[in-house]
């Protein structure tokens, strides 16, 4: 036995290192597996895939994001020159941008485990990383293409920067921090709420003047980050950026209100229900069991209360001018989660999960370090094990395998060249009829067969009627579907019409129109 262990310690760098690999072969199976076949691919995602189409096949590059959900303003394009090298090499299979951002998941992995090994210890970084790779929350914003779910990397590397410059007085990687913000902004306007981090950070620990000539690198990299929105900006106006600062500044959906510490509350404790214990939906809570629900609540109150008592016992073991490094990064994390929580409070409107993608990162490092203090009491190992495995299998039992794949992207394409086959060839103009979905992902694979749809224009730009083909296509997916006489636009602006044919695709119908006065004798 003491052989044993003479051999783990003196192996002890090859042991983390194959242990760490290990959790990162587990991450990349769970991000990758069969990805197509579980990814999501609905309008969002036809959209984005359109748009970076576009810029391959017809060289129509942009300087205009996504919109935001909120707000009516648009974000950066920067997300899209993240899609066009994967959706070039994939030969526009919808695939290659999601394959992109299970490889950002991926690179988050070994980033937490970073943050944590450096802030702290090799343990905190270890436990933190595996339980982060096995989240199932986690792995769902990592299989699908989608701007905000690359948040979660850059907000980490930006917390690990910070640290860095303070920590290892590399002042001149504040370029960095500005070409991170101006990523991050263009990702999820979200991202906003980190300034907040940066600048209590930096009036902590960067307040003398010996310190100023580095915040010209800040402004640098920021203008470099953020370089292809800020062009359109320039250019127009800056109407994004005013439309932002009337919605924090005069909009109804912010400001403090008679539920702010209801939901501070209700964020802190989401964050780590949601992304370290499995927590149910909000409306599936009552479907379990009391007890179990009173083991949640026990585990991630507890949770809470232990990371901020551990973390702010290292802020003020010493005077608060004489901070070690651990004591450093313990105020980074309390930064990190009372500055964003506080201004989640502020936010009158419903609080997504993927909200949380600016400290996705936080509840695992904050699990992670209290594992690894409990470790160091009389008996605290075996209870660490404990818990430690049984979080890991937990959040096993809810990856994302267990259930056949949903296979949007296969259905998307299959009822696009259905429909498509029965244009035989001739231009066409399109309508789908739905609830929340776009036909983005219909006229995605339009075009890449080479039969874009017509768009009908109205009569004030198109008196002659030119956009108006001698046949409509409409896609249904309501089980009962009457587009005859429908007020969309596309159905309305094609005029009279008649039904030549209808056919069930599974989950769709579609139908075909044509003018009613061609049918007449």
């Amino acid at each position: 036995m003491h052989n044993l262990k003479k051999f783990i310690q003196n192996h002890h760098s090859f042991f983390f290192a194959l242990g760490l690999g290990i959790i990162l072969l587990v991450g990349a199976y769970l991000r990758l597996y069969n990805i197509s076949g579980y990814m999501t691919f609905l309008g969002d995602e036809g959209r984005d895939v359109l748009v970076v189409k576009r810029m391959i096949v017809d060289h129509k590059f942009t300087l205009l994001g996504p919109t935001a959900s909120v707000g009516g303003f648009f974000l950066g394009p920067i997300y899209y020159y993240f899609m066009l090298p994967f959706l070039l090499l994939w030969r526009l299979d919808p695939t290659g941008p999601a394959v992109m951002v299970a490889l950002f998941g991926i690179a988050t992995i070994y980033l937490v485990y970073r943050v944590g090994r450096d802030f702290f210890d090799e343990w905190v970084g270890f436990i933190a990383s595996s339980l982060y790779a096995v989240s199932p929350l986690v792995i769902a914003y990592s299989r699908s293409s989608w701007n905000p779910n690359l948040v979660p990397f850059f907000a980490t590397l930006l917390m690990y920067v910070l640290w860095n410059i303070v920590v290892k007085k590399h002042w001149s990687q504040l370029f960095w921090v500005g070409v991170i913000f101006g990523i991050g902004l263009q990702l999820h306007y979200l991202f906003t709420f980190l300034f907040v981090v940066v600048a209590l950070w930096f009036f902590i620990f960067g307040r003398s003047l010996q310190y100023v000539k580095y915040y010209a690198f800040g402004i640098a990299g920021f203008l470099l980050g953020y370089a292809s929105f800020l062009a359109f900006e320039v250019r127009h106006g800056f109407p994004n950026t005013m439309s932002v600062i009337r919605f924090v500044v005069a909009g109804k959906d912010t400001g403090l209100h008679m539920g702010f510490f209801q939901t501070i509350g209700d964020v802190v404790f989401r964050l780590f229900g949601r992304l370290v214990f499995r927590l149910p939906q909000p409306e599936l809570w009552s479907s379990f069991p009391l007890w179990q629900r009173q083991i949640w609540e026990v585990g991630i109150t507890g949770s809470i209360i232990l990371a901020v008592f551990i973390l702010l016992r290292f802020i003020f073991h010493k005077r608060l001018v004489a901070l070690g490094d651990r004591q450093k990064a313990s105020v980074l994390f309390i930064l990190w989660l009372v500055a964003t929580i506080v201004l989640f409070g502020l936010y009158r409107k419903a609080i997504y999960d993927y909200y949380f993608g600016i400290f996705f990162a936080l509840p695992f490092l904050l699990v992670g370090l209290i594992l690894s203090q409990l470790s160091l009491v009389r008996f605290g190992k075996f209870v660490v094990i404990g818990i430690w495995i049984g979080l890991l299998y937990f959040n096993w039992q809810g990856r994302p395998f267990l259930y056949p794949p949903n296979n949007q992207l296969a259905q998307a394409r299959r009822i696009a060249m259905t429909a498509l086959a029965k244009t035989e060839g001739k231009p066409f103009n399109f309508a789908l009829i739905t609830g929340q979905n776009s036909d983005h992902v219909y006229r995605y694979f339009f075009e890449i067969s080479g039969n874009a749809p017509v768009t009908i224009e109205n009569v004030e730009k198109d008196p002659q009627r030119t956009t108006v083909t001698d046949q409509l296509i409409v896609i249904c997916e309501y089980y009962e579907c009457k587009p005859l006489g429908h007020p969309l636009w596309e159905i309305a602006g094609f005029g009279k019409a008649q039904i030549v044919g209808q056919w069930d695709v599974p989950f769709v119908k579609i139908i075909k129109l044509v003018h009613l006065s061609e049918n007449k004798k």
